[in-house]
């Protein structure tokens, strides 16, 4: 869990942050009105998270069929089976979207 701290006391106590997160181990969320702001984190941290960014970036072949066999995609099942779906206007003297009565 990160350590929270106020954006008016993390100016006055940078350099102390600094440390807890570079010797400490530390993450440090500032905050503003009880919001989170911004984050410190180590050059290690970051390095992990842009590598795990730039690996999420990558593209996914497939996301059911490799993780279920078994499992196709909507898209795939209308066009095995010849199902469609089809977007009709009203129809003249009925209500669009009501059944005519």
């Amino acid at each position: 869990m990160a350590y929270e701290i106020p954006v008016t006391q993390a100016r006055a106590e940078l350099a102390e942050l600094i440390n807890r997160v570079v010797y400490g181990g530390e993450r440090v969320v500032v905050t503003r009105h009880g919001k989170p702001l911004v984050a410190l984190v180590s050059a290690a941290d970051l390095q992990l998270l842009e590598q795990e960014e730039g690996a999420a970036e990558e593209p996914v072949i497939s996301t059911v069929s490799a993780l279920r066999p078994g499992l196709t995609s909507a898209a795939g099942e209308r066009s095995r089976f010849g199902i469609a779906a089809e977007h009709r206007g009203a129809e003249p003297g009925n209500p669009p979207g009501g059944h005519g009565h």
